[in-house]
């Protein structure tokens, strides 16, 4: 039996299988509103067949997008636009479906990636003043972010509340916490980026201490056992940098106070990174991880091969894979995946009569 298609728990949410789709950006919202785009972006992906499907990454405040045209969740018309695209799902497919919640920090207020991805500035029309731990910006000559204060910090770390909050009222299945690819929760954790000289900066126990009160205050605010989870990046790639001995500790820190799961990404806070791309070449650190916790680890990164997805699970690399472009590119990739391993997944009644005739038991029986 395959392993990466037998089901796991996360808090009180069973997944049937072990693929998760990972959030990924469309740059196509307006004033954080969700649009037509992500009807269909999401749609497709809803009937992929995968154990989860996670929204994009969703600004907890205006000032925390990506860019200006990233999805929020800050207010009721941003909450009204995702409930029209959650009930276009949920009335086509049952897929567990969970959202990320993150705010930029010091990359905030950039053009969208096909138009340069350039940062804009604060008196442009599409721009605005970005904040981080620190007052120094992500590439030289880049216009600098506002180090925050405490009126700031209290301001993020409730805006992730309150979209938590709107999270569990739209019926979202499980939350994820953006602290990985250099946003503002990773910002805090790395030496690179975090240079405070109060409780928030220097050790490591206060660099981790906002990203864990930002994780127990979002916790406190949904119900028992509901998933809360963290997405880290398991290292800079870039001397000094944060590392994976450092992100075992977040690790631990995060399943002491109630963490679901732990997605294991990297990178993206410094352009230094010489990321040593290869497939799978983010699974080592999930493993260091998964060794280190008792709860549910996600590999990510290049992963596109069926037997490399089984072999990182089966052997106890990871609990689950999660892919990204390789969903964009074959939003189907899970039932490609369940034919080459001899497993079944979950078909929309209007496609059961794809299934190839070599291939009569992929589809379970309705």
């Amino acid at each position: 039996m395959s392993k990466l298609f037998t089901p796991i728990g996360i808090g009180d949410l069973t997944l049937k299988n072990r693929i998760v789709i990972a959030p990924m950006c469309q740059y196509s919202a307006e004033d954080g509103r969700m649009t037509d785009w992500h009807m269909i972006h999401l749609g497709q992906l809803a009937l992929s067949g995968a154990g989860l499907l996670t929204i994009e990454a969703a600004a907890v405040t205006p000032e925390g997008r990506i860019t200006y045209a990233d999805v929020g969740l800050w207010d009721d018309e941003t909450e009204a636009a995702m409930a029209r695209v959650l009930k276009a799902i949920r009335d086509w497919s049952d897929i567990p479906v969970a959202i990320q919640l993150a705010h930029a920090g010091r990359k905030a207020s950039t053009d969208k990636p096909w138009l340069g991805g350039a940062q804009i500035a604060p008196d442009h029309p599409n721009g605005w003043q970005t904040v981080a731990p620190t007052a120094e910006p992500f590439t030289p000559g880049s216009h600098a972010p506002l180090a925050l204060d405490r009126a700031g910090l209290d301001h993020i770390r409730d805006g992730f509340v309150q979209a938590a909050r709107r999270s569990v009222r739209l019926g979202l299945d499980a939350i994820q916490l953006h602290g990985a690819h250099g946003y503002l929760l990773h910002q805090f954790l790395s030496p690179l980026s975090n240079r405070r000289d109060d409780d928030y900066g220097g050790s490591l126990e206060n660099r981790m201490r906002f990203p864990l009160e930002v994780f127990e205050a979002v916790k406190a605010a949904v119900p028992a056992n509901y998933p809360v989870s963290v997405r880290v990046s398991g290292t800079d790639w870039v001397e000094g940098g944060w590392d994976a001995e450092q992100t075992v500790a977040f690790s631990v820190a995060l399943e002491q106070r109630g963490a679901s799961a732990v997605h294991v990404s990297s990178g993206g806070l410094d352009p230094r990174q010489a990321i040593p791309l290869s497939p799978g070449y983010q699974v080592p650190l999930a493993r260091a991880v998964k060794a280190a916790v008792g709860i549910p680890v996600v590999a990510v990164g290049l992963i596109t091969d069926f037997d490399h997805a089984e072999a990182i699970v089966a052997t106890g690399d990871a609990d689950m894979i999660a892919i990204a472009r390789g969903a964009l590119y074959d939003p189907r990739w899970p039932w490609h995946a369940a034919a080459h391993l001899g497993a079944q997944v979950d078909a929309a009644p209007q496609y059961l009569r794809s299934q190839p005739r070599n291939y009569r038991d992929l589809f379970y029986s309705k």
